[in-house]
């Protein structure tokens, strides 16, 4: 078992403890499929979401918070039955908006692992602002059901009315929708190749600026983030603080990164060029790679 969970499994019910710690392997990164899902709940005696409330305090041990010292965990529940944890996240010394909220993460998990539609989220503190504006992005967004502890289960709709959203911008292929854009590049390398295909696969229907970063580690590993624009603006998730969210549910630490490229379509009406170099010059000492391409 992983020694960020060591604390965490002490305040979880004994059979819980027992039947989850041989999934907290050193690959362990906060996915736990439909299957093992049922066969907790079978061992536990508890429902889904009496397990998923109780499961918390794993999710909040991904967190890495510097600033804030407030440990913060979500899961989000896929249409498939598959549980994405996630965690918040703060770059030391840097800037608050390089901050990933723990709904960002786990939302991005999912989404990073082909899911299109977010059932449920749970997490152990009550949404904030930003993180209600994030999930109104997503498809179905107003009806995804809220569970927090000692609450009553509610639709986003109830923490979010009189909401403003995707559809108030004629957008009618939302968050985690399934989309794919077109770019024209030639190029053999591995990373290359990857991130556009993950920007391929971002979301940025307001400014047209897809965009995708892989950090590769020192041993060959990669993690990936896409861009994930908002209606609201502000509460979108830029694709550098996405992958470094996911280096950290990885439990891989930022000093490992050894190389990273951003790619970005030459045809959008931003760049995040100068935002990702910040986020990346917080973490390590690696020169970004910057590569523009043009929309087929």
């Amino acid at each position: 078992m992983q020694d960020r969970f060591v604390n965490c499994i002490a305040q979880l019910p004994q059979a819980l403890a027992d039947n989850l710690v041989p999934l907290l392997h050193q690959d362990f990164c906060g996915h736990i499929d439909a299957q093992q899902v049922a066969d907790l709940c079978a061992a536990t005696n508890m429902t889904t979401d009496q397990l998923l409330l109780a499961m918390l305090p794993v999710a909040a041990a991904l967190a890495k918070p510097p600033i804030s010292e407030f440990y913060v965990g979500a899961i989000a529940k896929g249409q498939s039955g598959d549980i994405y944890m996630g965690a918040n996240m703060e770059l030391n010394g840097e800037a608050l908006f390089h901050s990933v909220h723990a709904e960002q993460s786990a939302i991005s998990h999912a989404w990073l692992s082909g899911e299109t539609v977010i059932e449920d989220v749970i997490v152990n503190f009550s949404p904030c602002g930003h993180c209600r504006q994030f999930m109104n992005e997503l498809v179905s967004g107003q009806s995804i059901k809220i569970h927090l502890p000692d609450q009553a289960i509610q639709p986003l709709s109830h923490y979010l009315p009189y909401a403003f959203g995707p559809s108030d911008l004629d957008i009618t292929a939302p968050l985690l929708s399934k989309q794919q854009q077109e770019f024209a590049l030639e190029s053999a390398d591995p990373m290359v190749i990857e991130a556009l295909d993950q920007a391929s696969l971002s979301y940025a229907p307001y400014t047209g600026s897809y965009a995708a970063v892989v950090l590769e580690t020192k041993d060959g590993q990669t993690f990936c983030g896409r861009y994930a624009e908002n209606a609201a603006f502000n509460p979108s998730m830029l694709p550098m603080q996405m992958a470094l969210s996911t280096m950290s549910r990885h439990n891989r630490d930022f000093s490992e990164i050894n190389r990273a490229v951003l790619i970005e379509s030459g045809k959008g009406k931003i760049s995040l060029v100068g935002a990702t170099m910040d986020a990346l010059h917080a973490v390590a000492v690696v020169e970004l790679e910057h590569i523009v391409v043009d929309p087929v």
